[in-house]
Parts: structure tokens; C-alpha cells; sequence
């Protein structure tokens, strides 16, 4: 068996990925004749490296990406790395329906740090959360599998912890006006307790700001109950002279503009 046929054999079961070891345990012979067969794949574009010695099968309607795209291709990708993971921020954001402003990176929760992954024009961004395994989460199938995503609830507690990596507290606030459809204020007082205290004080206000008053509700109670300081609105602003909100315990050092 030569390397294009192994890779067709794949296709044809369904499987769109594979290691380098399972290519040459497959097709047998030399192993550095069998990763120069690779190696003329790649150069054609029928199969692409995500990640050193982890391959996937292109098919012809996504040779122009130069890879899978990144839902495709992450769950298989996480178990080869052995690494829990989810979906999360602006990624989960628009699976759940807020598709303001698609984001450039699938963004991917993580446990530990991890440098980002690019395959063609296909690019997966890793953030870190220690906690991760116990954060709930959705999943949803794909032509290859399935996909984990935070739920919407995690989600907006999530966006409003990692600003930085969710276009700053205006987008943030965008999103969530569009994500609150798809929340349940349960739920959404089950998340809140998994995460910093400040994050359900940020998350309040802003769901206040957003017009979504039963769901700011809903996580009253717990910052009335855990809230033990104020904190700014945004992290890296000064606090001199901005207001107090009393109700949240937030320093509204930002004034936030979610788009229309």
C-alpha cells in the first residue's frame, strides 16, 4: 500500500485524521520512505499537519483553507494531544447563536498554555483554565465527529473574564445582548458559582446595561451573598474618580458602548 492509498482508505471509512505511526505501521516498508510519501501529500495539499506528526485528510472543497477547518479537526486533535478541552468565548458565542463578530481563531479552553496551532488558513488559539473539567458544557456534531462547546451560560461568564481575548468589555456587552436569548437564569446561577465572584459582579452590570434585567437577576443573589470588595469594570484602568454601582460592587472606571 502506498500513502495515497492509505489516506483514500481513510476518507472512505469516514476518518479524516491520522499520526504518523499509524501511516507507517499501515502502509508498511521504510519509514522514511513513508514520511517522503507524506511529505509529497502535503506538497499537493491532499493531507495537512495541524501539529508535528498528527495529519488530517483534505478533501477537495476545503484544499483552498490549505487544512479541515478548525471544528473538524479539534476534538480528534485533543485526544491526540490526551488534553481535556471546550469551545469557549467568541467561538462558543456564535455556535450559540451571537455572531456579531466572528472571530478570526477557533478559541479553544484549555488546562495549561499552549501556542496557537495554524494549518493553512486555519488557526486554533488555546486559553488557559485550570478548572476546566468541571465547567459544563454542549456538544455538537460535525461532518467528523463531534465538538464540546462552554454552554451559553459559561460562555458570557467566561467572555466577561477574559475581555482580552473577546474584542474588549464594548464587544463583550454586544455579544451578550444577542447570547441572552439562548440563556437560562438557572443555569446561568449554576455557572456562576464554578467561576470568581467577580466575574458574576462584571457579568451583572453589564447584563443590567444590555437590557437583560431577569437574567441579571438571577445572579443578584449569589454577589449579594459573596461580593466582599468592589472591583473595576475593566481591569486595567484606573479607578480615580469613577462611580461606585452598589448593587454590583463595580468601579465603573469604562464607560461600555455595545453596538447597536
Amino acid at each position: 500500500m502506498r500513502a495515497e492509498q492509505y489516506i483514500d482508505s481513510l476518507a472512505a471509512s469516514g476518518r479524516h485524521h491520522f499520526t504518523t505511526s499509524d501511516a507507517i505501521e499501515a502502509i508498511g516498508g521504510n519509514d522514511d520512505a513513508v514520511r517522503a510519501q507524506l511529505r509529497r501529500l502535503k506538497k499537493h495539499g491532499r493531507i495537512a499537519s495541524p501539529m508535528r506528526s498528527f495529519h488530517v485528510v483534505v478533501p477537495p472543497e476545503y484544499r483552498r483553507l490549505g487544512c479541515l477547518p478548525a471544528e473538524h479537526l479539534i476534538d480528534q486533535l485533543m485526544q491526540y494531544l490526551g488534553e481535556p478541552y471546550y469551545v469557549a468565548l467568541l467561538s462558543a458565542a456564535e455556535r450559540h447563536g451571537a455572531a456579531h463578530q466572528r472571530p478570526q481563531s477557533l478559541q479553544v479552553m484549555v488546562p495549561k498554555n499552549r501556542p496557537p496551532v495554524e494549518c493553512g488558513q486555519v488557526r486554533v488559539l488555546f486559553v488557559a483554565r485550570g478548572d476546566l473539567e468541571q465547567v459544563p458544557v454542549s456538544t455538537f456534531n460535525t461532518p467528523h465527529g463531534y465538538i464540546k462547546y462552554s454552554t451559553p451560560e459559561m460562555t458570557a461568564l467566561e467572555l466577561v473574564g477574559y475581555p482580552q481575548h473577546a474584542g474588549g468589555l464594548n464587544n463583550v456587552a454586544t455579544v451578550l445582548a444577542e447570547l441572552g436569548e439562548e440563556m437560562d437564569g438557572d443555569k446561568l446561577v449554576e455557572a456562576a458559582a464554578l467561576c470568581p465572584i467577580g466575574w458574576s459582579q462584571r457579568l451583572g452590570y453589564l447584563l443590567e446595561l444590555v437590557d437583560a434585567p431577569g437574567l441579571a437577576g438571577a445572579v443578584e443573589p449569589l454577589v449579594a451573598k459573596k461580593a466582599n470588595s468592589y472591583i473595576p469594570l475593566r481591569r486595567s484602568e484606573d479607578v480615580a474618580g469613577a462611580s461606585r454601582d452598589s448593587k454590583w460592587k463595580v468601579i465603573v472606571n469604562v464607560e461600555v458602548e455595545p453596538d447597536e
